[in-house]
């Protein structure tokens, strides 16, 4: 995923680290729920895949001095989140409409942070984003929202799908993989701060030419989805909950 991220042109980067992930995640929640509970022990293993996915996808994010690259690594932790769901499915009734609502807040996130390297060109070296909120203060403004979305701060979306894929993790039985994800959230802190200090607390030395205004639209529309889905969180769980992930 990160070689992904960082070698790919950024459009099919932002696509192949949200889309797929999303139809991985339902097709390993379709398959899970195929197999005899009664025989095949499928959960525990889950749950340790999530917490060590997560865990790796933040330690390695730790180390990136390429936005893009980093945003690869990001893009593996939070597909151990969307794997806390599939650990709680047949146990809680939190598990569909918040493996659901997880993927709706990450895509439409990933796509704004993506967003933002298509539209400075593809720069992902964290220097060359030195200054980005004097220069281009809207696109500063989307990097922000998306990565907060990321961490899981209020009132954005990705704080609503957090709280409630460690709310259906509880509920099956598995606190202690919500406090592994507690731990991770605060630990992705770190390397998300990375990317936004230079943004808003060093100085540009040149130009930064960007792309039409077709791109930066587009950015800031997703940003604003990533807002507006977190005030609208609650229609849209009671919405994803009547969603079924096999034809009875």
């Amino acid at each position: 995923m990160p070689d992904v991220a960082e070698g790919a042109p950024a459009p099919v980067a932002a696509f192949v680290t949200a889309v797929p992930k999303a139809g991985a995640l339902v097709a390993l929640a379709r398959f899970v729920l195929l197999l005899p509970a009664d025989k095949v022990g499928w959960r525990p293993l889950v749950a340790l895949l999530a917490a060590a996915t997560m865990t790796l996808g933040n330690l390695a994010a730790l180390w990136q001095d390429d936005v893009r690259r980093l945003l690869g690594w990001s893009a593996v932790s939070q597909t151990g989140f969307g794997l806390m769901a599939v650990v709680a499915l047949d146990r809680s009734n939190l598990a569909i409409p918040s493996l659901l609502y997880f993927l709706f807040a990450y895509v439409l996130g990933n796509v704004a942070a993506f967003g933002v390297v298509v539209t400075l060109r593809g720069r992902s070296r964290l220097d060359e984003y030195a200054g980005l909120a004097t220069t281009h203060p809207m696109l500063a403004a989307a990097l922000v929202v998306a990565l907060l979305s990321f961490i899981g701060v209020p009132p954005l979306a990705g704080f609503v799908a957090k709280l409630a894929l460690m709310g259906a993790a509880i509920d099956a039985g598995y606190a202690w993989l919500a406090v592994v994800a507690v731990v991770n959230t605060i630990v992705s802190i770190v390397y998300y701060v990375r990317v936004l200090s230079p943004v808003y607390f060093r100085e540009r030395s040149g130009p930064m030419p960007v792309l039409g205004p077709v791109a930066g639209t587009a950015t800031l529309a997703c940003a604003v989805a990533v807002v507006g889905a977190g005030f609208a969180a609650e229609p849209l769980l009671r919405s994803f909950a009547s969603a079924v992930l096999l034809p009875g």
